[in-house]
């Protein structure tokens, strides 16, 4: 089987096949039940990718909720949700009106995986708009995937607030018309995290997440937070492989935390003050989103642009980025208004603080391992005053 995976990525030409849509297909890719295998499901989302769609995995041993949860504040076309438990029965229909109860009942769901002919009748009878049993081809899906994508309305029919927010986000992304009502207002924070890739930015920012609920459950004051997660495009295709928040745990955290992924070219982060301001006026009270962690693509020694857009810059290191020469470059380490040091469990963690030292003055280091959640509170405590 794994071969014949191989062979089948391999041989899928890498080529736009979406340049003439209204705009990038989004879809989510999601594993409900108790699989714990994903091989296939990355072989699917590299082929999406290849072929210029803009792909949200997020992750393994998802419950319909969760993933409802994310294709909503995704703003996804289409949820692709692979199968390979004998649960399709039940939790497809779950999806079904776990997508009804946060808002989005109009986003199509596809299934795949060993789906028996007499189940897939049942899957579309219950409201699963198309089924892939398996040895479907990857240029079919590619193809199902197109097929949903339309000009979006400016307002979502529901009016589901989280709905609408992720709705305005992609067409100010887009650069498309929006609705001229749409309340914008700063939030409190905004923290921008930047290192070069392989710093564990996406995991650092979702143990944050991960804090800020905890501590948002015992102060209210805390207010919620808002997670907002750049990937790259690809220069070949302009599709995106969006993987960040498969780090955040949603079967837990739920809708405390909202999310939302966008793929860019370089330090393209055009129409980011508004999204900013979208995402700090989309609730008011006691629900606004009164914190907004920013995790850039992490291209390396030249990241600074997000230093315009944030209140606080967090550049993220580890040990092993170099000699003490390294600190004296101009780049990224000058924008910094906190070190973290992350994966401060591995060699040459202590020679990283120790050159950090001498160029970081008054600037806070926080050292971290954020797999193991070690330092989180206290870069909490440093970010969230």
């Amino acid at each position: 089987m794994a071969h014949q995976l191989e062979a089948a990525t391999s041989a899928f030409e890498k080529k736009d096949r979406c340049a003439d849509l209204d705009h990038r297909p989004r879809v989510l890719l999601g594993k409900m039940g108790l699989d714990g295998h994903d091989r296939g499901v990355k072989v699917i989302a590299r082929a999406l990718r290849d072929s210029g769609v803009h792909v949200i995995y997020s992750g393994l041993w998802q419950t319909p909720a969760s993933l409802a949860i994310s294709a909503r504040d995704e703003d996804v076309d289409v949820i692709a949700a692979s199968m390979m438990s004998n649960s399709h029965l039940v939790l497809g229909k779950r999806l079904i009106e776990s997508m009804d109860a946060v808002g989005r009942p109009d986003i199509p769901v596809l299934m795949g995986g060993i789906l028996p002919q007499d189940d897939i009748v049942k899957l579309l009878d219950m409201g699963v708009r198309e089924c892939f049993p398996t040895g479907t081809g990857l240029i079919d899906i590619v193809n199902a995937v197109k097929a949903t994508v339309h000009a979006q309305a400016q307002v979502v029919a529901s009016g589901n607030a989280s709905a609408q927010l992720s709705r305005d986000i992609s067409l100010m992304h887009n650069e498309k018309p929006m609705r001229p009502d749409a309340i914008k207002r700063r939030p409190k924070r905004v923290i921008g995290f930047t290192g070069s890739p392989g710093a564990g930015k996406s995991t650092l920012v979702a143990q944050l997440a991960r804090e800020h609920f905890v501590r948002a459950q015992k102060d209210p004051s805390i207010g919620r937070c808002a997670v907002l997660a750049f990937d790259p495009k690809s220069p070949i295709t302009s599709g995106a492989l969006l993987g960040d928040r498969l780090r955040v745990d949603f079967n837990n955290i739920g809708e405390h935390v909202y999310y939302h992924s966008l793929a860019i070219r370089g330090e393209d982060y055009h129409g980011l003050n508004d999204i900013i301001e979208l995402i700090g006026g989309a609730c008011t009270g006691n629900d606004a989103y009164d914190t907004l962690y920013i995790e850039t693509v992490g291209a390396g020694q030249n990241e600074t642009m997000i230093r315009e857009y944030v209140d606080t810059t967090a550049v993220v290191l580890t040990p092993g980025m170099g000699d003490s020469v390294q600190m004296d470059k101009a780049g990224i380490l000058e924008i910094a208004d906190i070190y973290v040091c992350n994966k401060a469990d591995h060699p040459g963690e202590d020679q990283l603080v120790s050159d950090l030292r001498e160029i970081a003055g008054k600037t806070p280091i926080i050292e971290t391992v954020a797999t193991h959640s070690k330092g989180i509170p206290e870069l909490f405590d440093t970010l969230v005053k």
